[in-house]
Order: C-alpha cells, then sequence, then structure tokens
C-alpha cells in the first residue's frame, strides 16, 4: 500500500483500489489508460461513464473496483459512486460477471434501470447481448429488493468537464464499432448501428451513444 499512498490512490474497505485521480492519458472504448503520477492504469468503464470523460490530456477522476483473478487482475472504473455501486449489486447476481454488468450499465443510465426492476419490465434488457427472457426476468426479481434503497437516493450528478475541453476525435466510426463489439453486439450489428448514424463529425462517444439507443 506504500506504493499506491505514493501515487494518489485511495484505498476503501471494500477494494484495494477505490480511486484514481490522474491525467486522461488514452481513450479506445470501453478501456482507458489513467496517468497517475507517471503510472499508466488500464480501466474498463461503462459507456455510460465514457460519454462523461473529458479529452484527453484533462484531469479526471475515477471510482474504481479491483477484480482479482487467477490470471489477471482487472480495473473497472465509474464517473460516480452511485455506478460503482450498481456494478457491485450486479456482479453478486448468479451468472453476472463484470463484462455482463458492464453490458447492462453501457446500455442503460443507473435510473433507467433502476426504473425497470420497479416495473419489472423485460422488454429492454432483453435487447442486451448476453440477456434472454429467461435471464432478465430472473434478475428484475433478484433485484428488485436490492434496489427499494435506490428508490430515494438522487440521480446520477452530470460529469463536469472543465470550461475549454472538447472531445477527442480519434478513428471515431472504427472505435465505436470496437465498443461494441467488446460489449457483446456481433460485428455486422455493430457495423449497421453506427452506419444508420447519418450525422458526420461526431466522437466516438456521440457515436456509441446513439448506436446504443438505437439497439436497445
Amino acid at each position: 500500500m506504500r506504493l499506491a499512498a505514493a501515487l494518489a490512490v485511495e484505498s476503501e474497505e471494500t477494494g484495494l483500489i477505490g480511486r484514481l485521480r490522474g491525467t486522461l492519458a488514452e481513450k479506445q472504448p470501453p478501456h482507458l489508460i489513467l496517468d497517475v503520477n507517471g503510472i499508466g492504469y488500464e480501466v474498463e468503464v461503462p459507456m455510460t461513464t465514457l460519454y462523461r470523460l473529458p479529452a484527453l490530456g484533462e484531469p479526471v477522476t475515477l471510482h474504481t473496483h479491483l477484480v482479482v483473478r487467477e490470471d489477471a487482475q482487472l480495473l473497472y472504473g465509474f464517473a460516480e459512486k452511485r455506478e460503482r455501486e450498481l456494478f457491485r449489486e450486479l456482479i453478486r447476481l448468479n451468472g453476472v460477471g463484470p463484462k455482463l454488468a458492464l453490458a447492462l450499465m453501457s446500455g442503460l443510465e443507473v435510473d433507467e434501470l433502476v426504473r425497470c426492476v420497479q416495473a419489472q419490465d423485460t422488454s429492454v434488457l432483453v435487447r442486451i447481448p448476453g440477456v434472454g427472457k429467461k435471464t432478465a426476468e430472473r434478475l428484475l426479481v433478484e433485484l428488485k429488493d436490492r434496489f427499494k434503497a435506490w428508490e430515494s437516493m438522487p440521480a446520477i450528478a452530470t460529469f463536469v468537464v472543465e470550461p475549454g475541453s472538447k472531445m477527442a476525435v480519434t478513428s471515431a466510426e472504427n472505435d465505436a464499432v470496437s465498443a461494441l463489439i467488446s460489449l457483446g453486439f456481433k460485428p455486422q450489428e455493430a457495423s449497421r448501428a453506427v452506419s444508420a448514424i447519418q450525422e458526420d463529425d461526431l466522437s466516438s462517444e456521440e457515436m456509441i451513444r446513439r448506436a446504443l439507443k438505437g439497439m436497445v
């Protein structure tokens, strides 16, 4: 933990690395690299967090969750603590791993997912890769009691980008397609969804957002 302290990494009781504060060095959805005092942390984020990131070179703080496996240590990042708490609730469920949890959170904002649970509405969930009708029904039942405490919680705050910041656009279409494939969509589906977007000069983040809205 001495190294973590030196790198301004905050530990919390739920994980070895609870927060990272640094400079956004690379962004290739859904992965990014956060430079913390010269060390680059590779972090995977849901699209809902990606949409709120500043431009490359700008400072950013992410609330993180570390998953330690025999073959890897995987770091997941979130713009808000509430997003991280949702991620933790999801991966506690039977049959839900980090990949499916990120897919759910990428297709739906936290409050949208809470509304689906409250209404026990499977129609949106079944459009997310990896979620069939039976899985959606089980998830909604298991989440219903867990989400009772969420009903009174405030909505996610807007991630504030400092004045003068602009979203970086590099190979936007390719990045958008790659991000959708990483979420579980078939390559043909991802390419078709991105190609269907008529507007030009959009960032990869905006392309992903619009493609997901059209697909989910």
